[in-house]
């Protein structure tokens, strides 16, 4: 049963790895999960503190995620409308079958809502830009948090005091 755990768990640490880049899977949590899979077997310790403070901050980049690429489009000079047209955009290309409509979508987003805001595409190109770019650095978080997480795996794993059978 020991095996079959760790097994589940380091899937589920390879699905979390994975779900940083696909936006159907949620990167972080789903790594948090083989940690709390690995809790539960035998001779390997992870103290309560530890699984929640490791989940608050999953549960944290995973809010993230759909916040950093707003900022991105307010920080380059995007209006409100920008930035509603960018989380709807994320929202959409989420949904739509389209390849790379998560990234596709907040740009397109945030530059439609730009461009009803004020017909300056420059502008707008600017604003859409940061969107992408916010977009790029929500992915590469929570790429390095999975990468975190395995890596907490690995060490609690090597710590395993009990015999596998």
């Amino acid at each position: 049963m020991e095996i079959f755990l760790v097994m589940v768990a380091l899937l589920l640490m390879i699905l979390g790895i994975v779900g940083s880049f696909l936006p159907v899977l949620p990167g972080p949590l789903t790594s948090w999960a083989g940690l709390l899979v690995l809790h539960f077997t035998e001779g390997v310790e992870l103290s309560q503190t530890f699984l929640i403070v490791s989940l608050l901050f999953a549960i944290f980049i995973y809010v993230l995620d759909y916040i950093i690429p707003a900022i991105g489009t307010k920080r380059f000079g995007g209006s409100r409308a920008g930035m509603i047209g960018t989380t709807l955009g994320l929202i959409i290309g989420l949904l739509s079958p389209i390849p790379f409509g998560i990234i596709i979508g907040p740009f397109l987003g945030a530059l439609i809502g730009e461009m009803m805001y004020r017909n300056d595409m420059d502008k707008a190109l600017k604003a859409a830009f940061g969107s992408f770019l916010g977009f790029i650095t929500s992915t590469f978080l929570k790429f390095i948090v999975a990468i975190v997480y395995l890596g907490l795996f690995i060490v609690k794993l090597s710590e395993h005091n009990t015999t596998w059978y």
